[in-house]
């Protein structure tokens, strides 16, 4: 399997020091979670038929007319790939690995193209895959422009698929409106902003053609009735979700002024902070061996990505991390 963040128990095992001891900001994920309430006794005894609440709920938070609940969105990284004849398929690089592991499956020609090329990539391709924020840099392409794209794609059969998993904090950028329209895909994530990676739920904004067929092969049952108890709570509290994008800006700009303070140049959104780092490897070391562990990308960006601390006691721990970093 790929290497991902989150992944404690190594570090924990590498460095021999507990994973209490540790805070993780490898992720990107929300460190201030979701407070999810108790599913109803018979959640864990009923077989988990598809909730009609949960995908209301989903298409009016995430304003699209039609949602696919799915058991997080790595479950349609997976399928979607199955779901063509082999195709010419570009995925923006660097971006989340699983979508270029995937479509280099199943026949299809892959290539991984630098964002600052896709345009030109675009009339070479049946599917583009793009991460709009992207992870990890945090690169943004600005909607009116992915959907022209889309429908250049969309003309000749082909497909736009945008993982928006880090865009709840800018939902005005989101094309999930549109997806109404054959060939364009979105895919949204409650594990990022609402804190709840462990529920595995995502969704997929489709054209209901499509969605059929994507329901049809991930099968009955992908989604367990506590998730999806948990997740109608989520979408529908609109007081938490206004108030945790606030406190969310409001920590990415700290976080981003923490380490330009400390002379690092950085890019990112809300919830995580990216830059190249020429030592990054080593930088990984040294926030390791202070009981930081930190997200090291070692290949086509190499650098380090790195989230939001927990609380203030984390925060400060950062900065003597940073402060000793600087001084080496």
């Amino acid at each position: 399997m790929l290497e991902h963040g989150g992944n404690l128990r190594d570090a924990a095992r590498e460095y021999g020091r507990p994973i209490a001891d540790w805070i993780d900001l490898s992720t990107g994920i929300n460190p201030h979670w979701y407070a999810a309430p108790a599913p109803d006794a018979n959640a864990w005894h009923r077989l988990p038929e598809a909730d009609p609440a949960l995908a209301a709920a989903a298409c009016a938070y995430y304003d699209a007319p039609a949602m696919l609940p799915v058991a997080g969105t790595q479950a349609a990284i997976q399928a979607l790939p199955r779901l063509r004849a082999p195709s010419r398929v570009v995925v923006a690089a660097p971006s989340y690995a699983e979508h270029a592991h995937h479509w280099g499956q199943h026949g299809h020609e892959l290539r991984q193209v630098p964002y600052a090329q896709l345009a030109d990539a675009v009339d070479h391709c049946d599917v583009l895959v793009i991460c709009n924020p992207n992870n990890p840099t945090g690169e943004r392409i600005a909607p009116a422009l992915l959907l022209e794209w889309a429908g250049k794609l969309a003309a000749r059969g082909g497909w736009l698929v945008v993982d928006e998993a880090f865009g709840d904090t800018e939902a005005q950028a989101s094309l999930g409106p549109h997806t109404g329209q054959p060939g364009l895909i979105v895919l949204r994530s409650v594990g990022k902003f609402f804190g709840l990676a462990g529920l595995r739920l995502g969704f997929v904004a489709v054209h209901p053609a499509l969605l059929v067929q994507l329901a049809d092969m991930l099968g009955p049952w992908s989604v367990s009735g506590p998730a999806q108890q948990v997740a109608l709570a989520a979408l529908t509290d609109t007081h938490w979700q206004e108030a945790m994008r606030e406190r969310l800006r409001g920590e990415g700009a700290r976080l981003h002024q923490l380490l330009a303070a400390h002379g690092i140049a950085c890019s990112g959104t809300a919830l995580f902070q990216w830059w190249p780092e020429a030592r990054a490897e080593t930088f990984w070391r040294h926030m390791a061996e202070a009981g930081i562990w930190v997200r090291l990308f070692r290949h086509a960006a190499h650098g380090i990505r790195l989230g939001l601390p927990p609380d203030e006691h984390a925060w400060l721990r950062l900065q003597q991390a940073l402060t000793t970093w600087k001084h080496t």
